[in-house]
């Protein structure tokens, strides 16, 4: 998984998940497959909800989940 490496970071902060946040996700998705999204403490225990509202809304496919970050692919 040598792409992830350079993978773009997209930091999700107290306000959780809006429409902007979705677009801004698949605009780093198309531009490079593989994107990392790292989730604040102080939402961290909704963060499930919120991977399903990305990867829905993405049409992505969530490779891994380690603490706060999760790491999300889609085919250009």
């Amino acid at each position: 998984m040598r792409n992830s490496l350079n993978a773009v970071e997209i930091n999700v902060g107290k306000n959780g998940i809006n429409e902007n946040v979705i677009e801004e996700i698949k605009r780093q998705l198309k531009d490079g497959e593989i994107v990392k999204v790292r989730f604040s403490r102080t939402i961290a225990s909704n963060k499930d909800d919120f991977l399903e509202e990305i990867v829905t809304g993405t049409k992505s496919k969530l490779i891994d989940v380690r603490g706060n970050v999760a790491v999300l692919y889609k085919r250009k």
